[in-house]
């Protein structure tokens, strides 16, 4: 038994009081527990090593061999990629012939001979690449090892972390998502900014990333003095009796009762309109009555807050809630440095940024109004106060906003502002990560039959109850339990709604269906979570002695190569979803995964191969990487995986 083989063993039996027992079965099941008790996220676990893919090995052997045929050629990109014709093609021989004014077939020719292969010359015991053909104009077409493919695997399943490597040098990333507003009902709108950031934030951190989470909640502004009036003058209105309790349900009620009526009184009377006006202006000062009662309606909201997201699945810890009302206190100093470095112009009475490239219709220029005519603040003024503070005092040099595309010219405005007064510099990078309108199937922006906007708490439960009924439709032919019905109904629904919103490019709209989401067929998340279910029943129905073993001498089959290569670019999938901030790559690369495993499901006879106990072995080795694949993939999209389906 090889070494790879040695710890593909190794880990299955990690536990100490497996390993004393000699017990695979209780080794997989103390392995489970450990595993399902605690969320994947192992950034801060054990790690023997990050692990190369098999692409960016082949990238270093191609790149040799570039330089070795053309010695000015050292460090020459192969241009390697995944292709249908082989496991990959180097297209790199192309440019690099026409500058050296030389046939690229025969240059493609001296690289393919350059190049180590199993048995070949200059090998040197490397068997990672088996074949290379030169192709069409110059193309190398070049297949893996069998052994490669499983030892690389089995390198990635001895590491907690699946090999996938830390960044090497870690910085710090500011990510703005998840912005409720005070004292009013969370609806559809504020899906995509809380699932898309929660997303990115998980995978930011995996990878080690420092990453401060900042929910910019709107808590600040003139219908706060409105309100806050209107709890002096009526001061029992958010009282907690004991029949509506402190459910968040129960919060939104008294708020949304409060919300309406002082509206309705700010409306239909002068004298109160007058008052709260007034009010406004005690809360800008931090009168300690007018602040004290404000604070009342922010506790009250994040009961409402805390009730949704947890329902979302998504965590909003209190010390990340730092709304506008946090840069109050900068606001005056912000238009002060602007005006006084020339960025910021008066103009009708507003204090002004205005651009060269960006005018009205027509003609005339649109500034970034950043003081308002009576002396109130704008958001832009908030923004830039927050961004002082991220890079000044947090010292981020990332700056995330994951807000909807209709902000888009604010940020660009916003950010330019920034530049131009030094608060952003050329080591910080600040970036608007737009995304699309959810709509509905008649392809206008979802809304209820009346014309207004879906409440996001009713638009998770109808998801929950339509995963329900499919789970329990499927669920009782195997035996579930009532409660694991619920239970993966649950995750089922929720994993449906995050999922089609991470599947979607940024920004791109997208219709919200959810007789297609919570479907076991198409690229959707129940199929993904389907397949991993189905991972863990085959380890279930394993008999005594059945092991989840790599078995590198082992040739492979056509669906157990694609499976097994799949797996192996796990890593270059985080690594890629993580520079370019965009999660429906991950979500892409799980479906192609979940499908994969399916193909090799029908194709491979897992307990019943008929290659002997080591191919039975080798296997269930396949089965598990894939569950652990899919698992923590999943759960850095936010979607949770049942055990049963």
């Amino acid at each position: 038994m090889d070494n790879s083989t040695r710890y593909a063993a190794l880990w299955i039996t990690r536990s100490p009081i497996a390993s004393r027992m000699g017990d695979w079965r209780l080794a997989a099941a103390w392995r489970d527990h450990v595993l399902h008790t605690h969320d994947p996220d192992t950034r801060n676990g054990t790690s023997m090593a990050s692990v190369a893919s098999l692409s960016a090995s082949l990238q270093q052997r191609v790149s040799a061999a570039l330089a070795a045929a053309v010695p000015s050629a050292t460090g020459a990109d192969p241009l390697l990629r995944r292709s249908d014709r082989a496991d990959f093609q180097a297209n790199g021989v192309l440019g690099l012939a026409k500058r050296q004014k030389a046939d690229p077939r025969v240059l493609a020719a001296e690289v393919a001979a350059a190049l180590p292969t199993a048995g070949g010359a200059g090998a040197d015991g490397d068997d990672t690449i088996a074949a290379v053909e030169v192709s069409g104009p110059g193309f190398l077409n070049i297949t893996v090892s069998d052994a490669a493919i499983t030892r690389n695997l089995a390198a990635r399943a001895a590491d907690d972390r699946l090999g996938v490597p830390l960044k090497e040098h870690p910085g710090t990333t500011v990510v703005d998502y998840a912005q409720p507003n005070v004292a009013k009902e969370m609806h559809v709108g504020h899906l995509r900014s809380s699932v898309i950031g929660d997303a990115i934030v998980k995978i930011l951190e995996f990878g080690g990333e420092q990453v401060v989470r900042r929910h910019h909640i709107g808590d600040w502004g003139t219908q706060f003095g409105m309100l806050v009036q209107y709890l002096i003058e009526h001061p029992h209105e958010l009282d907690h009796s004991e029949d509506e309790g402190d459910t968040g349900e129960a919060s939104m009620s008294r708020l949304d009762r409060t919300y309406k009526a002082s509206g309705a009184l700010f409306r239909s009377d002068e004298a109160f309109k007058e008052r709260a006006r007034r009010r406004v202006v005690d809360l800008q000062a931090g009168d300690p009555e007018t602040v004290a009662l404000w604070q009342r309606f922010v506790d009250e909201s994040k009961i409402y807050f805390d009730s949704v997201y947890r329902k979302l699945d998504i965590e909003i810890r209190d010390e990340d809630i730092v709304g506008e009302s946090g840069y109050n206190d900068m606001l005056v100093e912000t238009c002060d440095l602007l005006e006084k470095s020339g960025v910021a112009v008066w103009s009708n009475g507003a204090l002004c940024v205005f651009f060269d490239d960006i005018k009205g219709k027509d003609g005339e220029p649109v500034p970034l109004i950043v003081r308002k005519t009576d002396g109130g603040f704008g958001y832009a003024a908030t923004d830039l106060s927050a961004i002082r503070n991220r890079t000044g005092d947090l010292h981020a040099d990332t700056l995330l906003y994951v807000v909807d595309v209709r902000q888009s010219l604010h940020f660009r405005m916003v950010f330019e502002t920034a530049r131009r007064a030094g608060w952003l510099t050329d080591e910080v990078t600040a970036r608007h990560l737009p995304f699309g309108t959810l709509l509905g199937k008649d392809g206008k922006p979802f809304k209820t039959r009346a014309g207004e906007s879906v409440k996001l708490e009713d638009l998770l439960d109808e998801a929950v109850q339509r995963a329900t009924a499919v789970v329990r439709e499927k669920g009782e032919k195997i035996g579930l339990t009532e409660e694991e019905i619920t239970a993966n109904g649950v995750q089922v629904g929720i994993g449906a709604v995050k999922y089609a919103d991470l599947s979607t490019s940024l920004g791109r709209d997208y219709v919200f269906d959810l007789d297609r989401m919570v479907s076991l067929n198409g690229d959707t998340s129940v199929y993904v979570q389907y397949a991993y279910a189905r991972t863990r029943s085959i380890f279930r129905k394993a008999g005594e002695g059945q092991r989840a073993v790599a078995h590198p001498e082992l040739p492979l089959e056509a669906a157990e190569r694609a499976l097994g290569l799949h797996l192996d670019a796990f890593g270059d999938t985080l690594a890629e979803v993580a520079g370019v901030y965009e999660p429906h790559r991950l979500a892409s690369y799980l479906f192609h995964l979940a499908s994969l495993f399916t193909t090799f499901y029908e194709q491979c006879p897992v307990l019943t191969a008929d290659g002997g106990p080591a191919q039975v072995e080798n296997r269930l080795f396949l089965c598990d990487v894939t569950a652990r694949t899919l698992r923590q993939g999943l759960w850095l999209l936010g979607i949770r995986a049942p055990e049963r389906l």
